[in-house]
């Protein structure tokens, strides 16, 4: 069977995995993933950008090469193992399922007025200070968690899925877990994280695009989507979550962005949508959960057709 085929089947089914079973509460590879890079850095540690480098490569270059082994050794191996193994990758490297049930969790707290327990969900969802947010803004920290992970947890795994197989969709997550983990401003990883922040833009930048062009074509506000996309992206401070987040604010018609406290860091960042939206609200979460997952079944259907594209003309290259 050709590759095209084994990624659209494998990719499908590790996606339809996710749906049905979520993340595993032990043993979760990502997690496994982040020891083994803690235990790197331990090691590594230098307040310079050189350091910083070489823990990428290690970590980042350790994932792709488990995959590239993996791939290798069912390559002659009947197309079910093939698809199997491109169903498990894909399985462990998305995270669709579970970004939506925390945020459901957090929305359902919200909405029976019950703002604590929001509070103490809140920050299996996203870095903010839950303590410093009333209501409204946890709504909005949730909304906009939702549309950046929608990116960063799912869409930019299957695209370098289908650019580059199980060793693409590892070392994307790989890179997008590091980043999270080394990638952030603090003293300690302002130089040392360097490499790790950069080369997640790098590889975060086709899936930001495909998140955006995807919540456009199925939010309900269609053309709010692309205008708040065109008008305020690029005031966002990130690169990707800037077309991300404004995609998805004009197409639910809300404000996302604003000031924000990173563990008691304030930040003032550009009103997304902001001419147009209105509030979050807590009923919005749940459009924003339904939102990407429809935006992670068009953008499953982008993939495999370019995967398709591309390697038919390959073929007829040849042929």
């Amino acid at each position: 069977m050709r590759a095209d085929r084994v990624f659209a089947y494998g990719a499908t089914a590790g996606l339809i995995g996710d749906r049905i079973l979520g993340d595993p509460r032990r043993g979760h590879p990502v997690a496994a993933f982040g020891r083994a890079a803690t235990a790197v850095e331990r090691a590594l540690w230098r307040d310079d950008r050189a350091r910083g480098v070489l823990h990428t490569l290690i970590c980042a270059g350790g994932a792709a090469a488990v995959g590239a082994l993996g791939a290798r050794a069912v390559r002659s191996r009947p197309a079910a193992t093939r698809i199997a193994l491109t169903a498990v990758a894909t399985w462990a490297v998305v995270g669709g399922t579970s970004l939506g049930r925390e945020a459901r969790a957090i929305g359902g707290a919200l909405a029976a007025g019950d703002a604590e327990v929001a509070r103490e969900r809140l920050p299996h969802l996203c870095g903010r200070d839950p303590q410093a947010l009333d209501g409204q803004q946890m709504a909005r920290a949730v909304v906009e968690s939702v549309a950046e992970n929608t990116s960063d947890a799912v869409v930019g795994a299957l695209v370098w899925g289908a650019a580059a197989g199980v060793p693409g969709l590892l070392a994307f997550r790989a890179v997008n877990t590091l980043d999270a983990m080394v990638g952030h401003k603090s003293p300690r990883h302002l130089r040392y994280g360097w490499a790790s922040a950069r080369l997640d833009d790098l590889m975060g930048w086709p899936g930001a695009r495909l998140t955006a062009l995807a919540a456009a074509a199925a939010g309900p506000d269609r053309r709010g989507a692309v205008r708040a996309w065109r008008a305020d992206a690029a005031a966002h401070p990130s690169p990707n979550a800037g077309p991300v987040e404004a995609s998805f604010a004009g197409a639910l018609g809300v404000r996302l962005g604003g000031t924000l406290s990173y563990g008691g860091r304030i930040e003032h960042r550009a009103v997304l949508n902001g001419e147009e939206g209105r509030p979050v609200e807590a009923a919005d979460i749940e459009r924003a959960v339904r939102l990407s997952r429809q935006v992670t079944w068009l953008a499953l259907g982008a993939c495999v057709a370019l995967r398709c594209a591309v390697s038919y003309g390959i073929r007829k290259g040849r042929g």
